[in-house]
């Protein structure tokens, strides 16, 4: 919309795979709270192409080639396009773990963020998958919307004495047994069967799990990766290669949507003042 309003030809191509798919409403957002990411999308999509210098390509991107001011693009439908710059706003694609149901429960009721979704379980029986260091942390945020709490460690822990005590005094359970599935109906959990077959009743599980980037282009291309593994951005949106923009959940773990729309506009602007600069 930034590079739209700055009389800007742009070209979108999507693939219409994005993470949040199946998650039913989208928080934290104002203006558009409790919105369906799919409606914030269809609205988006409406109001950019409403100028006329934008243009929609359902396709996948295959390869970038080129160097800044002369980039070529090629697609997965064999289409062809040159570009001055170019802005990935691919996110990426969570990993799952292979417990029956998760998938299935994803974003609905098998969340990630309470920031995004925890007001909607507040006071609700919850379960935290987290293992390592990092559980107290993950524990002690949670218990801002719950007290009804249980660590599933999805076997033994591999967090020191000290963590586990600071666990225990936040009167938190922790249960060691493998998890065999989900019991969920429409994505919607009951609880989770254990391996030796006991099912712990639960109406949430917070989980954070591995990640890859939906789009391998950019790490190809030698775009600098941060530790964690999103594409390297400054505050100006720009990666480590001249001409290359990144914005959105492909180079932060702060994922929601109107930090993706902030971040968006941000790299519209600057790429905009760019072209000007070097016209």
């Amino acid at each position: 919309m930034s590079l739209g309003r700055a009389i800007r030809k742009v070209l979108i191509i999507d693939s219409g795979s994005p993470c949040n798919i199946q998650t039913p409403h989208s928080h934290n957002f104002l203006t558009q709270d409790g919105a369906t990411p799919a409606a914030i999308g269809e609205s988006a999509k409406k109001q950019v192409l409403a100028y006329p210098t934008i243009r929609f390509l359902s396709d996948t991107v295959t390869s970038l080639t080129g160097e800044d001011n002369s980039f070529e693009i090629l697609t997965e439908g064999n289409e062809k396009f040159a570009a001055r710059k170019v802005l990935f706003a691919t996110g990426v694609k969570d990993l799952m773990p292979d417990i029956p149901g998760f998938r299935e429960s994803w974003g609905i009721s098998v969340i990630h963020c309470p920031y995004c979704h925890g007001y909607e379980y507040k006071g609700q029986v919850t379960g935290i998958l987290v293992n390592g260091e990092t559980a107290f942390e993950f524990a002690r945020l949670i218990r801002n919307w719950t007290d009804k709490l249980y660590i599933l460690t999805h076997g033994a822990p591999t967090f020191d004495s000290e963590t586990y005590q600071k666990i225990n005094a936040l009167g938190i359970k922790v249960i060691e047994t493998e998890i065999k599935s989900i019991d969920h109906e429409n994505g919607h959990i009951s609880g989770v069967v254990l391996q030796d077959g006991t099912i712990q009743y639960l109406e949430a599980l917070y989980a954070r799990i591995p990640f890859r980037q939906h789009c391998g282009i950019p790490e190809a291309i030698g775009c600098k990766m941060t530790d964690m593994g999103h594409i390297q951005a400054d505050d100006f949106q720009k990666t480590s290669i001249p001409g290359i923009f990144a914005a959105g959940d492909c180079t932060t773990p702060m994922r929601n949507v109107a930090n993706s729309v902030g971040a968006g506009s941000k790299a519209g602007a600057f790429i905009n003042h760019q072209l000007l600069i070097e016209s």
